[in-house]
């Protein structure tokens, strides 16, 4: 058997502890798969005093994180500390200038600096391994690397942030307000005390930024991603959902079309006949579509200390097979950069929910809107009569530019009988 392979933690949180734990449980398991033990021979963490219910007799301890770039004893460092600057960045930058092999779950990171640190990597002819950097336990990296590596990817999207799933799932099936749904996922330990980045779409858009690049070749860009939250997603809009024969989810949806690359995360209207409409709860679901393949979908947990664990071993296990495969799927230097497709481009088909006073001529306004936008209408709904006072109204779209419709929304939104700015979802017909 080869020589071990020697890890540096940096960072001993829920996932840091459980892959320390991991390593230590599985280890017979692991060396007979790879040929070589995987053993942590130093950890970095804030506090030395917290009980983590960890054995770490025989293992370094470094109160700062840094020095185990540094360490000529370790091999690979494991960064779980997280954040898109600072220490985490530092630190991996440091590795990999030191030659050393590393592995991340720090999404935040690779989406703001993911490209420059493959560039790192690539120089030194060390691996950057990621894969629980997206969709926890799911292996969608190593799948859109190796399984998928014949084929040319059409789409890509998915369900990509559980703590998101887990309140539109609660809204629907417990007819919870999304305040009452999301304090119910913080009770739960599915959303952090401060949930903004769940909550407003950037955790998601984090991760398709990555699934971008690996699965079209093109540098990471967080700053081309369309990023809209769930926080304006009301129960009457579930309800009408449900009526119009659609579930709402928050997806990640990325594709090159004729006008360049979208990114785009936003709430999303799925039929209920599609099978990502029915993944509920806290799971993620990711959908690959390959010109050969044809359409892939995926399930599993996508947060929490096993599965999250378990994706970062797995890149330890690579490393330790001494299989590299670069890191966004292409060497840096064969990433192609492609424009950024405006929303304004973007066609589809809409859900827009309007509320506006109960009177004569108020419909007639709307639909003379939508007409003079050329926008057509495929469904109106009014639910029963409140002359004087406010109703809301539902109109779904046929296919139309985004554009088209904004200006039809800003018309019916500057009408004095709107009392509320329009709410609109994207309906997606996969």
């Amino acid at each position: 058997m080869s020589k071990p392979l020697r890890v540096g933690v940096a960072g001993l949180g829920t996932v840091g502890a459980e892959v320390v734990r991991l390593l230590a449980r599985q280890g017979d398991l692991i060396a007979s798969r790879c040929g070589r033990r995987i053993e942590v021979v130093a950890v970095s963490a804030r506090d030395r005093l917290r009980d983590r219910g960890l054995a770490l007799a025989g293992i370094d301890w470094r109160d700062d994180a840094l020095g185990l770039a540094g360490d000529p004893r370790i091999d690979v460092v494991c960064e779980l500390i997280g954040g898109a600057d600072g220490v985490a960045h530092d630190l991996v930058g440091a590795a990999l200038g030191a030659g050393k092999e590393v592995v991340t779950a720090n999404k935040a990171l690779l989406a703001h600096h993911g490209t420059a640190l493959a560039e790192a990597a690539e120089s030194k002819g060390v691996a950057l391994g990621f894969e629980a950097a997206v969709a926890g336990g799911i292996p969608i990296i190593k799948a859109l690397r190796e399984g998928f590596a014949a084929n040319r990817i059409e789409r890509v999207f998915g369900i990509l942030n559980g703590t998101c799933n887990f309140i539109l799932t609660a809204m629907r099936d417990n007819r919870r307000e999304f305040r009452k749904a999301l304090a119910e996922a913080q009770k739960l330990g599915y959303a952090e005390s401060d949930p903004t980045f769940d909550i407003e779409g950037v955790d998601t858009a984090h991760k398709l930024a990555i699934l971008a690049s690996v699965a079209f070749g093109t540098p990471v860009d967080f700053a081309g991603v369309h990023v809209e939250g769930i926080t304006q997603v009301g129960l009457i809009d579930i309800d009408f959902a449900r009526e119009l024969g659609f579930h709402i989810k928050l997806l990640g949806v990325a594709r090159v079309t004729e006008h360049g690359l979208e990114q785009r995360v936003h709430p999303c209207m799925v039929p209920i006949a599609h099978p990502i409409a029915h993944v509920d709860g806290s799971f993620n679901a990711v959908v690959v579509e390959g010109d050969f393949a044809d359409r892939n979908m995926a399930v599993g947990r996508g947060a929490g200390a096993g599965p999250t664990a378990s994706a970062v071993v797995a890149d330890l296990i690579d490393i330790a097979r001494r299989q590299r495969l670069p890191a966004f799927n292409v060497p840096v230097a064969d990433l192609k950069a492609l424009p950024r497709a405006s929303m304004d481009r973007h066609r589809g088909a809409y859900y827009v929910r309007f509320t506006v006073v109960d009177r004569p001529g108020v419909m007639a306004d709307m639909t003379a809107a939508f007409r003079d936008a050329q926008v057509s209408i495929e469904a109106l709904i009014q639910r029963g009569r409140n002359p004087g006072d406010t109703v809301p109204v539902v109109m779904t779209t046929h296919d139309t530019e985004e554009a088209a419709l904004g200006r039809a929304l800003a018309r019916i939104a500057a009408l004095k009988s709107t009392r509320e700015p329009p709410r609109m979802i994207r309906i997606e017909q996969f």
